[in-house]
């Protein structure tokens, strides 16, 4: 054996101990997880925090100023419809009140008188210029009257007429003042406090949220009292993003999550509201949102107005979809693309890419049920590199 030859078979040895130390080294080639692509049911959804309110609030004011007497009810009680929830006693009258009242009655028939004798001055005034212009039609047509003169006369009974019309409208106004300043007396005789009471009552059966007048106290008519509601119709205003929105509809269903119990509760979209508001979010980003109404079909006896609940808004569902993990899919040259694992190397898949939800997409086209895809495909997977899978997900 030359040296030649002994130095080519040396060479070629240690070339072979090399790969082989870098094969075993390597175990085979890239670690990767994957998961297989299958067919499964896909729900997309718009997720967002919503809080609970009643569908039909009240609030009961007081008809009548007066004097409240002490409100015993308390949030959360039950109360019928017609059922008293508040009694106002009205205050006394004294004789100073009942000295202006008179008062302001007396002035108001005075205005009333001094209205009348304006209107029966305007009419003999009105009824005298009627009667002159037709003496001067008279002399007009006889042509001892100029048609200018003619002209005047005509015009002064216009003016008369329109002042007619003044104060007639001015006594119409002097009679309305007489009504009221005689209604503010009527029964108002001197009394002590408290006499029959105006009784408020519930214009629902339902329960007491808020009672805003506890104490007895003066209040003037307008001021509200409690407000009623009933619990059993409540409903989940959830804000949305206003891109999101776009995709929801009245009628979609709603999954009611993270509201205290152990199952969701089933919903509905009522209405999207056409309304946007702006948003400061938790990190002081302004966002356009949009209030989403959902009825609640499910109310358990525990939950009521206030409360914070998570709201999954189903824009879309499939029942047997082709599906592949979202954490396959990158974008490459504005196309959806994916690694699959094909004879331990790595293939790169164009992939058409349809409904999206969080975990997983669906899938139109590039892939078929089995495909053995890479999640979180790394910058060193690459076409054609040799891998080795660590897990493979079964669904």
């Amino acid at each position: 054996m030359t040296r030649r030859t002994r130095s080519i078979l040396v060479a070629t040895g240690l070339a072979a101990l090399l790969g082989m130390y870098a094969l075993l080294r390597a175990g085979g080639g890239l670690e990767v997880d994957t998961e297989r692509v299958g067919r499964d049911s896909l729900r997309v959804t718009v997720n967002e925090e919503g809080r609970t309110r009643t569908r039909d609030r009240y609030a009961v004011a007081a008809p009548t100023h007066g004097r409240l007497s002490r409100i015993a009810l308390r949030e959360g009680d039950a109360v019928n419809a017609g059922a008293p929830v508040a009694r106002i006693f009205p205050l006394p009258e004294g004789t100073r009140e009942l000295v202006a009242k008179r008062a302001l009655i007396d002035a108001a028939e005075a205005r009333q008188r001094e209205a009348t004798a304006r209107v029966t001055d305007a009419e003999a005034r009105t009824e005298q210029l009627r009667r002159e212009v037709t003496r001067s039609q008279r002399l007009a047509d006889a042509g001892a009257l100029s048609a200018q003169a003619l002209e005047r006369d005509a015009l002064a009974v216009e003016s008369a007429t329109r002042q007619l019309e003044a104060a007639r409208a001015a006594l119409r106004a002097a009679d309305a003042d007489v009504a009221v300043a005689r209604a503010a007396l009527m029964g108002a005789t001197p009394q002590r406090a408290g006499g029959q009471p105006v009784v408020v009552t519930a214009p629902i059966a339902g329960r007491i949220f808020r009672v805003l007048e506890r104490s007895e106290r003066v209040v003037p008519a307008g001021t509200p009292l409690i407000e009623i509601g009933d619990a059993r119709g409540l409903e989940v205003v959830v804000e949305v993003l206003s891109e999101d929105a776009v995709r929801v509809a009245a009628g979609n269903d709603v999954l009611i999550e993270e509201w205290g119990g152990s199952e969701a509760l089933r919903g509905r979209v009522q209405r999207v509201e056409p309304d946007a508001f702006t948003k400061l979010s938790a990190l002081g980003v302004e966002e356009q949102r949009v209030n989403v109404i959902v009825d609640l079909l499910d109310t358990p006896p525990s939950l009521g107005t206030g409360f914070r609940v998570e709201a999954r808004i189903v824009t879309w569902q499939g029942s047997d979809v082709l599906t592949v993990p979202v954490s396959a899919l990158f974008q490459l040259d504005g196309s959806w693309r994916a690694f699959v694992v094909a004879n331990g190397r790595a293939a790169l898949r164009t992939v058409g890419v349809g409904h999206r939800a969080v975990q997983h997409a669906e899938v139109l086209e590039g892939l078929v049920a089995g495909d053995e895809v890479i999640v979180f495909p790394s910058d060193a997977v690459t076409p054609g590199a040799r891998v080795t899978t660590r897990r493979a997900s079964v669904r």
